[in-house]
């Protein structure tokens, strides 16, 4: 790797940069018309524009492709958001000849779709909430309201959703067919897939996410854990690293099963494993995320590992023996992540 192009823009466009820089590689910042004056910003050694425009400039797959070797680039990092998850873009870099920063196509659709993810947990004897493997219609969704205990909600979840969005959730008496319809409008509108899986909603459950890397090797370690149960909306207000009030067996729980789960799915770069506590020590598997998380610098601050510069040595092929983590660091102290809900209250 010599050429990096970042397939991304603001804030994380140049943390990878900065993490590029300090291994010696020469950067390629894109940029959508709007967002020229911000690019300037970024620490990248060349510019190159967008042909599209907005929100849209960043997931054209094909385009992000063409411009990185047309500036000569070698590899590509998708950044978070936008099109990190999507196969399409993994595929499109190895056709291209582009070194992917991130995971194979396969495990991005493997992780990519919460069916999939969740029957993959279940293999492995993880647990999960009671719901659905496979997408549901309204016959399916009202035997499985059925089946619930009296007075439980369910959810509904985008099978391809991620972020909080195409998530919807039913309390009991309310019209299935009308929150079947706007969550598969949802899901549609967010990530072109109307298909929705079901699950019980856990009331007032803690969410636990577990940071991990992988190498070509195969060799799967666990960089600490981070808690985000306070949200709105189902967005992540506050983050903390590491979880507080976990108990050393639980933790361990926890990591044992996602390091089964990024192995058998054969995770290379980072990930993130999420799960769902109750309030009697149960721990459920949610989903997996296969790319770099807004929330990685506190993992970073409390592991004292550069997490993006991780991401590039390991997609060079460096292995986690030879960067020093086949046993990870235990977190030191703790850091908190506060993020801002820009929403309209009132009119």
């Amino acid at each position: 790797m010599q050429r990096l192009l970042i397939a991304n823009r603001s804030e994380i466009a140049r943390r990878i940069a900065r993490s590029a820089r300090e291994r010696g590689l020469e950067t390629v910042g894109v940029f959508a018309p709007e967002d020229a004056a911000l690019a300037r910003e970024y620490g990248t050694s060349q510019l190159a524009a967008l042909p599209g425009a907005g929100p849209s400039a960043y997931l054209d797959v094909d385009a992000l492709v063409r411009v990185a070797s047309e500036q000569g680039c070698d590899a590509l990092h998708p950044g978070y958001g936008f099109a990190s998850e999507r196969p399409a873009l993994a595929r499109a870099c190895e056709a291209a000849g582009l070194r992917f920063v991130g995971p194979s196509a396969d495990t991005l659709e493997r992780f990519g779709d919460k069916a999939s993810a969740r029957t993959l947990a279940q293999r492995l004897g993880v647990p999960v909430l009671d719901g659905s493997s496979q997408p549901v219609d309204l016959d399916a969704l009202r035997e499985f309201r059925a089946r619930l205990p009296e007075g439980t909600s369910l959810v509904l979840k985008a099978v391809a959703g991620g972020g909080g969005r195409g998530m919807r959730i039913v309390a009991p008496g309310e019209d299935l067919a009308a929150a079947l319809a706007r969550c598969r409008s949802e899901a549609h509108r967010a990530f072109g897939v109307e298909a929705v899986i079901a699950e019980r909603h856990l009331a007032e459950a803690r969410h636990v996410e577990v940071q991990v890397a992988g190498d070509r090797a195969g060799t799967i370690v666990v960089l600490g854990d981070r808690e985000c149960s306070l949200q709105r909306r189902h967005q992540k207000l506050i983050e903390r690293a590491p979880a507080t009030g976990v108990s050393d067996t639980l933790r361990a729980t926890l990591h044992d099963a996602a390091r089964a789960i990024a192995r058998e799915a054969g995770l290379e770069g980072l990930g993130t494993i999420e799960f769902l506590l109750d309030a009697q020590g149960g721990a459920f598997f949610l989903e997996a995320n296969p790319r770099l998380q807004v929330e990685h610098t506190i993992t970073e601050e409390v592991t004292g590992v550069d997490l993006v510069g991780l991401q590039l040595d390991l997609a060079a092929g460096r292995s986690l023996d030879e960067l020093g983590l086949a046993v990870p660091p235990r977190p030191r102290g703790h850091a908190i992540q506060l993020r801002l809900l820009a929403e309209t209250i009132a009119e």
